[in-house]
C-alpha cells in the first residue's frame, strides 16, 4: 500500500435522522461527524439539494466538507452523490464513516475500498456512485449472533459499557483524522489498528 493517498475533501457520517435513532448503534457515523464539527466550531445546517445536513470546516488549513444524509440509511447514496457531483469531489477523496457488525465494539478499522458487506448504506452508496473506490472508517458494534436479530441490534441503544468503547474509538479516530485528510494513510492505519487488543480487553477489565 502506498504511503500517500488522495487528500480527503468530504467526510460522510452514516446514520438515520430523527430523535428515535439518535442514540442507536447504526448512528455511529453521525456521532463522529457531530463531534468533528464540534471540535472545529462547525455547525450543521440542512441542505435540501444535498438531501442532508452539511458543515464546512478547516483542519490544518485544508477545507473539509462534512455530510450527514437525512435520507435514512438505505438511501444514503442519494445525498453523497449529490454533494460529490456538485463540488466535483472524486470517490477516493470521500471518507465514509459507518458502523460494522463484523467488528467487536470499540474496534475501529480503515479500509481503502471494497464491497458493501451487507451494509445497506454502503450498498446504496456504491449504486449511486457507480463504484466502490472510496475509503471507509468502520466502527465495530458487534454481531448479535443471529441474523434475524441484526435489525433490532443496530436500531437499539448500546449498553453503557459498549457505548463507552464506541466513544473511545471515535476519539482515537478523530486524533488520526488530520493525517488521513493529508493523505498519510499508513501511519493513521497503523495507529488505529494497533489499538485492537486494548479495545477488546476493556470489557473484561471493567
Amino acid at each position: 500500500m502506498p504511503e500517500a493517498a488522495p487528500l480527503l475533501r468530504l467526510v460522510v457520517g452514516l446514520g438515520n435522522p430523527g430523535p428515535d435513532y439518535a442514540q442507536t448503534r447504526h448512528n455511529a457515523g453521525f456521532w463522529l461527524a457531530d463531534e468533528l464539527a464540534r471540535q472545529h466550531s462547525g455547525n450543521f445546517r440542512p441542505e435540501s439539494r444535498f438531501h442532508g445536513e452539511t458543515c464546512r470546516i478547516a483542519i490544518n488549513g485544508q477545507d473539509l466538507w462534512l455530510l450527514k444524509p437525512m435520507t435514512f440509511m438505505n438511501r444514503s447514496g442519494l445525498a453523497v452523490a449529490a454533494l460529490a457531483r456538485f463540488h466535483k469531489i472524486a470517490l477516493p477523496e470521500i471518507l465514509i464513516v459507518h458502523d460494522d457488525l463484523d467488528l467487536p465494539p470499540g474496534v475501529v478499522r480503515l479500509k481503502r475500498s471494497g464491497g458493501h458487506g451487507g451494509h445497506n448504506g454502503l450498498r446504496d452508496l456504491i449504486a449511486h456512485l457507480g463504484d466502490n473506490d472510496f475509503p471507509r472508517l468502520r466502527f465495530g458494534i458487534g454481531h448479535p449472533g443471529q441474523n434475524r436479530e441484526v435489525l433490532d441490534h443496530v436500531l437499539h441503544r448500546a449498553p453503557q459499557a459498549e457505548r463507552a468503547l464506541l466513544e473511545q474509538a471515535i476519539a482515537d479516530a478523530l486524533r488520526e483524522l488530520p493525517r488521513l485528510i493529508a493523505g498519510q494513510w499508513n501511519p493513521a492505519t497503523q495507529a488505529l489498528h494497533s489499538r485492537r487488543i486494548e479495545a477488546l480487553a476493556a470489557p473484561s477489565a471493567s
